[in-house]
């Protein structure tokens, strides 16, 4: 209970200060450019409440299952790829920096065209967006990974797919999970671009729904819903793992 106090308290404390400085600016704001807390709760609830948020949170969701599932097997892959060939890897890395570095709305046009005005088209801006980080993430891991340890593997007996397994791959994993928490925000984002920007008919989504509403205080209510979502799986799944392996390796104090 004392860990989750310390952890949490100070989160929402600023939720908190930023609900009470919210209120005090919509109060001397026109309610229509600048609804209140109270009126944005009450579209939150309304929404859960008629299922249309609700479905629209599940459809965005199993949407960012699949194509984060995709980057981190697409991204992991290549990774271990341009990690095993010196050649591939000074060939291909620079390509996978300039994918990372380009504004995931870029590939919206080119899915389109691709898939048509579809669901697949949003996924593949979300897996597009996302999976250079991985691959990045894995080639730097295994490269940062000390020669010492290689060698106290070699001088154990590990050698071939068995170093690799109980020596490389599990001190590769702190920086590759840092690449696992840039590629979830990543994916993330570009999937609401996606839905915002591809509407195909009949689609449901955060986005989508964000795309429909005409209402602002239902927009800041859609809002908040991608922020708590994203909060929500940063901490309590990536960063949870992600603070577990490192308090294995003696990086934190505990898990």
């Amino acid at each position: 209970m004392k860990r989750w106090t310390s952890e949490l308290g100070p989160p929402l404390l600023g939720i908190a200060v930023l609900v009470f400085v919210w209120a005090i600016v919509a109060a001397a704001t026109d309610t229509r450019s600048l609804p209140g807390p109270v009126e944005v709760w009450t579209s939150l609830r309304g929404g859960f409440t008629d299922g249309g948020f609700m479905e629209a949170t599940l459809k965005t969701l199993i949407r960012l299952a699949f194509s984060f599932a995709a980057a981190l097997v697409i991204g992991t892959a290549l990774g271990l790829f341009l990690s095993a060939f010196e050649l591939a890897r000074r060939s291909i890395r620079p390509l996978v920096v300039a994918l990372q570095i380009t504004p995931f709305v870029a590939w919206v046009p080119l899915a389109v065209i691709w898939f048509g005005v579809t669901e697949r088209a949003v996924v593949f801006v979300a897996i597009a967006g996302s999976f250079p980080a991985v691959a990045l993430a894995t080639l730097q891991g295994i490269r940062q990974v000390p020669p010492l340890y290689v060698r106290a593997g070699r001088t154990l007996g590990a050698a071939g797919w068995d170093l690799q397994r109980s020596i490389v791959f599990p001190a590769a994993l702190p920086a590759y999970m840092v690449g696992v928490q840039q590629a979830w925000g990543f994916a993330w984002k570009a999937l609401m671009a996606g839905e915002l920007i591809v509407q195909a008919s009949g689609a449901s989504g955060l986005g989508h729904l964000l795309d429909r509403s005409e209402d602002v205080a239902a927009i800041l209510a859609i809002v908040a819903v991608i922020a708590v979502i994203g909060v929500a799986v940063e901490y309590l799944i990536v960063g949870t793992i992600d603070r577990r392996i490192r308090a294995k390796r003696g990086l934190l104090e505990a898990a």
